[in-house]
């Protein structure tokens, strides 16, 4: 009997397994599934995101700096000499020149005048369609845009697992600062890819070091062969390698790893320059450099140390020209605020207005679990240091014209926030939490689907209000004068048209035929009058005037705004 009552227990703990079936750990799907559907929701999450940029590259004008991008990609193609746009180097624009040779657009090298004039040349006064040739002009930029998704995840989920990887690339591919730049032929987008491929190379380089310093010094390398906001993450990036190497030689006495670390920071920084000067090498190899407009002369410590710096005679050229463009005083805008000169705090102001609310909550907590949670903490210099580093640098700058100069900001947030999924082992809510407001970004993103530029989160009420809070690249950067030919046509169809536009679009080419208010008395101007919202931000006098005598009745793209007069 005794027997009996003992095994009694066992038969019914033997029967109730089959409920087992049902529990959290059995409906996990098996390893062989597992693979196939990450590839899906990877592929989904970058297919939405390759048709938000394609559908917006389509729709869009050329934007301000885009026609010099393209005119210098063209004369690199076509003439292999380095005479436009020496301020910026030449390997970002060597990738728009891969959709320019696509394109094939009639080009005559002896175009005279400045970068600006042989750009508007090229796209409104050769024969050329200037939306096709900007749309193959963007895709090598959108490209490589969806290959940095590809590292985000990779970076995150080396960091927190595969569901940090997911979380990051949710917030990367619906984040609406990214897809607008990763959209347009220029500059931001590709220094950012290559900026956190770097990062996420020295992080590897902990376990691998033969293999992932040398790729370190390639992408930082190619950073800073793009565009030369990038030059202060040589020193981190650098400093990263090194510790790379260091913690990947446990077993070695200090002062070995000392040495080898040192020296694998060496090889990165040299790695680096040496790509600077392959890319120069592949416009002309023979380093010649015949500026179309002067290049400033640089005294002082600047001038001493840009001329001591191992890089080529084109590049320092460059670096001149930044410099004088940081001694101008430049008008900024922020907050309805118009100012001379730059205010400290504009990027983290303008980057909260920006930035989706979901990806700075997740960015923040994903920054504290990774500061707090022994797994991921090794990673914490990869993470935070260098978007930190590059901030502070980039406020110190003079021209307060939009986040596109910290763009590394929420990427580099997006994969902080990914590490947020390391505390689910201890708080079972945190999972719910996450996947709400990745679900929050989605939506966000989608609502605001095809006017990325303009974004602004739900705290400063949307993109319709960015105008009152931001100008130029935040919210008005010449990307609608199509836009607003086509509204021109539907709604105010042989109406007296007045325009104020900032841009580099020929309005003629958009069937739009205004005349400029500002150039005749104010009781003259009568009818529809449209306004640049970055040139309404800096108005004053009589286009003052004009806007405040006249009736806003509609706004095109949530950048220009049509006024009755």
């Amino acid at each position: 009997m005794a027997s009996e009552q003992r095994t009694a227990p066992r038969q019914e703990r033997a029967a109730e397994v089959p409920r087992a079936v049902l529990s959290p750990a059995r409906l996990r799907l098996p390893p062989g599934h597992r693979r196939p559907l990450l590839v899906v929701l990877v592929v989904l999450l970058l297919g939405q995101m390759a048709v938000a940029m394609v559908t917006t590259a389509v729709q869009q004008t050329p934007t301000i700096d885009e026609p010099v991008y393209v005119a210098t990609a063209t004369d690199y193609l076509r003439e292999h000499r380095l005479r436009y746009n020496p301020e910026h180097p030449p390997l970002g624009k060597l990738l728009i020149a891969a959709g320019v040779a696509v394109a094939d657009p009639r080009y005559d090298p002896a175009s005279p005048g400045t970068q600006g004039d042989v750009g508007r040349r090229l796209l409104y006064e050769s024969g050329n369609d200037p939306g096709r040739l900007m749309l193959w002009a963007r895709l090598p930029v959108i490209a490589l845009t969806l290959l940095t998704g590809l590292v985000v995840f990779a970076f995150a989920r080396d960091v927190a697992g595969t569901p940090g990887g997911l979380v990051a690339l949710a917030l990367y591919a619906f984040s609406p600062d990214v897809i607008a730049h990763g959209a347009l032929a220029t500059l931001d987008m590709p220094v950012t890819g290559f900026l956190v491929t770097s990062a996420w190379l020295a992080w590897r380089a902990r376990r691998r070091p033969r293999l992932y310093v040398p790729l370190t010094g390639l992408a930082l390398g190619a950073a800073i062969a793009t565009k030369m906001s990038a030059l202060p993450a040589i020193p981190v990036v650098v400093l990263l390698a090194g510790l790379s190497v260091w913690h990947a030689l446990p077993g070695a006495d200090r002062r070995r790893r000392a040495l080898l670390g040192a020296g694998g920071a060496a090889a990165v920084a040299v790695q680096a320059v040496g790509v600077v000067w392959a890319v120069y090498a592949a416009v002309d190899p023979r380093f010649g450099f015949s500026p179309a407009e002067p290049v400033p002369a640089l005294a002082g410590l600047h001038g001493r140390l840009t001329s001591l710096l191992p890089l080529p005679p084109a590049y320092r050229a460059g670096m001149r020209v930044q410099f004088a463009f940081e001694n101008h005083a430049w008008q900024g805008f922020l907050f309805g605020r118009l100012y001379t000169g730059p205010l400290w705090y504009y990027l983290p102001a303008a980057l909260l207005v920006k930035t989706p609310l979901a990806l700075l909550a997740l960015g923040a907590a994903g920054a504290v679990a990774v500061l707090a949670l022994r797994g991921p903490r090794p990673a914490a210099p990869y993470l935070l240091l260098p978007p930190a580093l590059l901030l502070a640098v980039a406020m110190t700058g003079a021209r307060d014209f939009g986040t596109r100069y910290a763009l590394f900001v929420p990427v580099f947030l997006a994969v902080t926030a990914g590490c947020v999924t390391a505390v689910r082992a201890r708080y079972r809510w945190a999972v719910p939490l996450t996947g709400l407001l990745v679900a929050w970004a989605a939506v966000t993103s989608l609502r605001v689907f095809p006017y990325y530029l303009p974004y602004a989160n739900e705290a400063f009420g949307g993109p319709a209000a960015t105008h009152r809070l931001l100008h130029d690249s935040n919210v008005d950067w010449g990307q609608d004068l199509g836009r607003l030919g086509d509204r021109l046509r539907e709604r105010y169809p042989g109406e007296r048209v007045w325009l104020v536009y900032k841009g580099s679009g020929v309005p003629s080419a958009y069937g739009i035929h205004a005349a400029d208010p500002r150039v005749v008395p104010l009781s003259r101007v009568h009818g529809v009058l449209a306004v640049s919202d970055s040139a309404a931000a800096k108005a004053r006098g009589g286009l003052a005037r004009l806007i405040r005598t006249s009736r806003p009745v509609d706004q095109v793209g949530y950048s220009i705004t049509l006024y009755r007069r």
